[in-house]
């Protein structure tokens, strides 16, 4: 089958390749609909952009929740389950693709796609890098051009036939789900679950790290959620801590303070961090800077001190006893 269809839409043009089944999915506010997709330029070789097949896995989106790509969701919702149809977008419809396909990457390549713009907006985190890190992409961003995209139709599901992850949330129920998530990881982390519990932390940075992206840096929405985010990555560290990845909560730690060197238990953690990895002198610093900034944590303090001086002389006994050995 080839039928060329013209949507109702300007720029766009759709022609079906394989017939679907059954009659058009009801395609209500919240429905997940997942699909396959190849995207190609419009050049002679038809070069492949992305394709999702080889991703590994394939893509979807909530319907009516402002996704970034939205002509993609007029596409979907023309379609039949199992269809397979070619869409030719101008570039009216295509401008943001290369940042979103930015993302798609990251998410394949198993990387965070929020941790660029932790601490800025998108829009100027790419203009102060001047690059999207991958330079097909690039090249689109600075000359948008007409796409077409191969999508098949695999499945609709209605709002309540699906759990709901965290990053398919709206802003509002983001924000209801953050206090859920910090709960229930402070639950699993007093039964010792610690992997599970870094999870939910996580799942609530997430949520927190979107909501921030739409506010202006620095100002008083922005250092709210800030405040938040901060609170529960040291929860994560609290973790990281109980299974022993020290140089991560080193990492974590110090990010905090770069931004906010005022925080009192980002110094005390990162202090911990340091002792169990033998960094003596930094240990005793952010003590130091513990005590300086929260007096009532004195006996915390002396405590860790003195602890740190016994891990450190029986450290240095073994090493006695390593040269005595080795002397005969």
């Amino acid at each position: 089958m080839d039928v060329s269809l013209l949507l109702n839409v300007e720029g766009v043009k759709k022609t079906i390749l394989h017939g679907g089944t059954g009659e058009l999915p009801s395609f209500i506010t919240g429905s997940r609909v997942t699909f396959h997709f190849r995207t190609m330029k419009c050049d002679d070789e038809r070069t492949v952009i992305d394709d999702s097949k080889q991703m590994g896995q394939p893509m979807s989106i909530i319907i009516g929740n402002m996704f970034k790509l939205e002509v993609w969701e007029t596409l979907l919702t023309s379609m039949r389950l199992g269809e397979v149809a070619e869409f030719w977008c101008d570039t009216i419809h295509t401008g943001v693709y290369p940042m979103l396909s930015r993302s798609l990457r990251q998410v394949a390549e198993g990387k965070d796609p929020t941790s660029w713009h932790v601490h800025t907006c998108g829009l100027a985190n790419m203009f102060a890098y001047h690059t999207l890190g991958y330079e097909d992409l690039d090249e689109l961003q600075k000359e948008p051009q007409p796409l077409v995209f191969l999508i098949e139709l695999l499945q609709v599901e209605a709002p309540n036939e699906y759990q709901r992850e965290t990053w398919n949330l709206n802003n509002e129920e983001r924000m209801q789900a953050v206090p859920l998530l910090h709960g229930e990881g402070n639950r699993l982390y007093k039964l010792g679950r610690y992997d599970q519990a870094a999870t939910k932390y996580q799942e609530a940075i997430v949520c927190l790290r979107n909501l921030q992206t739409k506010e202006k840096p620095w100002e008083v929405e922005w250092l709210k959620l800030e405040k938040m985010i901060n609170t529960l990555i040291l929860n994560y560290c609290q973790c990281l801590l109980k299974k022993e990845e020290y140089y991560e909560v080193l990492e974590h730690t110090s990010d905090i303070l770069r931004h906010h060197p005022g925080i009192v238990k980002a110094y005390y953690m990162r202090a911990r961090a340091h002792a169990e990895v033998w960094n003596a002198e930094e240990a005793k610093a952010d003590l130091e800077k513990v005590l300086e900034l929260e007096p009532s944590m004195r006996k915390a303090v002396l405590r860790e001190l003195r602890l740190l001086e016994s891990r450190l002389a029986d450290k240095q006994e073994e090493e006695r006893q390593r040269c005595r050995s080795m002397l005969g």
